[in-house]
C-alpha cells in the first residue's frame, strides 16, 4: 500500500517537473532571438571578425602540417622523422619566441618606422586582441619552417631549433615592422612609402626563402649530391604521395592564410580567395606546359611545387588586382618555379625542396606584380619603384643577417652533422628513433654500430 502510495506521488510531481523544464526551455527559445537582436552592431562585427580569425589562424595551423609531409616525403627514409621534428617543434619554439620578443619588435609602438618598442610578452586584454596574436604566430612559425626542408638530410637539429627560435624572434619580426608597422601606434618605414604585400609574400614568404638561401650556402650540398663532373646527381624523396597531399593541404590553408590577413570581415574576403584560388591553378598549368614544351618529364613534384609557387606570388596582392591579372601573377609564379630549379641546380645549391625559389623568386615576383596590378591605378612607376625597393632591402635583411647567424652557429656549436650520421641518417642519430622500421632493423638492433 505504501508503495503505491509513493508511486503515485512521484509519477504526480515527474509529471509536474517534466512540464516545468518544458517551458522553461520554450521559454528560452522564444526570448533568445529577442535578445540577440539587442546586441549593437558593432558587438556583432566584433564577435563575426574574432571567429572569422579564428577559423583562419586553425587554417594556417593546419599549413604546418602540409609543410611536414611537404618536406617528409621529399627527403629519404632514414630522414623523414628528423623532418617532422622540425616541423613539429618550430611550431613550439616559433611560437614562444615571437610572444615574448617578436610580437612586440613588429608591432608594438614603432615611433621610429624601424622597431616596435613595447608589447613584449603581451598579454592581450580581449579575445579580439588574442586571436590576433594567435593569428600572427602562425605566420611567424610559417617563416621558420620554410627554411627546414631546404637544409635537410645535413643539418644538426639542435642548431636547427636555435636558428629557427632566433629568425621567429627577431629577424621576420623586424622586417615585417618596417612593412607592417604598428597595431597601436607608429608605423614601419616602409608601410609609409606605401608598399604593398598583403598577407606576406616577402614578409613571410621570401623571407623565409632567403633565410634558407643563406643556410644551404654555409652548409654546403648533401653527400653525393653533385659529381666530381659537377654534374647535378638527384637524389629521389621516399614518398611523393606524401609531397601530393601537401599541396592540397596547403592550398587549403592558404585560404585562411589570405582570407584572414585583413583581420577584418570588412576585407573582400570572397575576391582574395578566388585570386588566391585563381594563381595557384595558374601556376599549376604554366609549369605543366613549360615541362611539356622543353621535353622534358612532367614531374609531379614540380607541380606540387608550383601551385605552391603561385599561391606565394599572389599573397601580397590578392586583395588589390582583378582576377584576371591574379592568373598572370599565378601563371608567371609557374614558370619562375621551374626555372629556378634548374637554376639553383646549376649554381650547386642544394635546395631540398625548392624553397628559394618557391618562396623567394616567386614571393619577390608576387610583391613586385602587386604593384604592377594595383587595381584602379595599374603600372604607377612610384609604387612599382617603392616594391622594388622593399623587395631588394628584404633580400638584404634576411639574407644576411640569417648568413651571420648560420655562419655563427658553424663556428661555436656546429651546424653540420658528420659524414658517418649524414649517411646513417638523422632520424637515429638524431633522435633514436626511425620511420620504417620494418627496413632499418639494421640500425636499432645490429650490434656493429653504437650512437655517438
Amino acid at each position: 500500500m505504501i508503495n503505491i502510495y509513493l508511486q503515485t506521488f512521484l509519477d504526480k510531481h515527474s509529471v509536474v517537473a517534466i512540464r516545468s523544464v518544458l517551458l522553461i526551455i520554450i521559454a528560452l527559445i522564444i526570448a533568445r532571438p529577442a535578445q540577440a537582436t539587442t546586441l549593437e552592431p558593432d558587438a556583432i562585427k566584433k564577435l563575426l571578425d574574432i571567429v572569422w580569425i579564428s577559423i583562419c589562424a586553425a587554417l594556417v595551423f593546419f599549413m604546418q602540417a602540409g609543410f611536414a609531409l611537404l618536406e617528409s616525403g621529399m627527403v629519404r627514409t632514414k630522414n623523414a622523422i628528423n623532418v617532422m621534428m622540425k616541423n613539429y617543434t618550430d611550431m613550439g619554439f616559433a611560437t614562444l619566441a615571437f610572444w615574448i620578443i617578436g610580437y612586440g619588435l613588429m608591432f608594438g609602438t614603432n615611433s621610429s618606422g624601424w622597431i616596435g618598442t613595447d608589447h613584449f610578452l603581451y598579454s592581450p586584454n580581449d579575445s579580439r586582441e588574442a586571436v590576433t596574436l594567435i593569428f600572427q604566430i602562425m605566420f611567424a612559425a610559417t617563416t621558420a619552417t620554410i627554411v627546414s626542408g631546404s637544409l635537410a638530410e645535413r643539418i644538426h637539429f639542435s642548431s636547427y631549433v636555435i636558428a629557427a627560435t632566433i629568425i621567429s624572434a627577431i629577424i621576420y619580426p623586424i622586417l615585417g615592422s618596417w612593412v607592417w608597422g604598428s597595431l597601436y601606434n607608429g608605423n614601419g618605414w616602409l608601410k609609409e612609402l606605401g608598399f604593398i604585400d598583403f598577407a606576406g609574400s616577402t614578409v613571410v614568404h621570401s623571407a623565409g626563402g632567403w633565410c634558407a638561401l643563406a643556410g644551404i650556402i654555409v652548409l654546403g650540398p648533401r653527400l653525393g649530391r653533385y659529381g666530381p663532373d659537377g654534374k647535378p646527381r638527384p637524389i629521389a624523396g621516399h614518398n611523393l604521395i606524401l609531397v601530393c597531399l601537401s599541396g592540397f593541404i596547403l592550398w587549403l590553408g592558404w585560404f585562411g592564410f589570405n582570407g584572414g590577413s585583413s583581420l577584418d570581415t570588412n576585407a573582400p574576403i570572397g575576391v582574395i580567395i578566388l585570386n588566391t584560388h585563381i594563381a595557384s591553378s595558374a601556376a599549376l598549368v604554366s609549369s605543366i606546359l613549360l615541362m611539356t614544351l622543353s621535353r622534358g618529364p612532367v614531374l609531379m613534384s614540380n607541380v606540387v611545387f608550383s601551385s605552391i609557387a603561385g599561391l606565394v606570388a599572389i599573397t601580397a596582392g590578392c586583395a588589390t588586382m582583378d582576377p584576371i591579372f591574379a592568373l598572370i601573377t599565378g601563371f608567371v609564379a609557374g614558370l619562375l618555379m621551374v626555372w629556378g630549379t634548374w637554376l639553383i641546380d646549376w649554381l650547386h645549391l642544394d635546395d631540398v625542396v625548392y624553397a628559394v625559389p618557391v618562396h623567394g623568386f616567386c614571393g619577390a615576383w608576387g610583391t613586385i606584380a602587386a604593384g604592377l596590378f594595383y587595381q584602379g591605378d595599374m603600372f604607377n612607376l612610384h609604387r612599382v619603384s617603392v616594391q622594388i625597393l622593399g623587395v631588394g632591402v628584404a633580400f638584404f635583411w634576411t639574407f644576411f643577417s640569417a648568413w651571420v647567424l648560420f655562419l655563427l652557429l658553424d663556428r661555436t656549436i656546429g651546424l653540420r652533422v658528420s659524414q658517418q650520421h649524414e649517411r646513417r641518417g638523422l632520424d637515429y642519430t638524431e633522435h633514436y628513433e626511425v620511420g620504417y622500421p620494418e627496413f632499418q632493423n639494421d640500425l636499432l638492433h645490429g650490434n656493429d654500430w653504437k650512437r655517438s
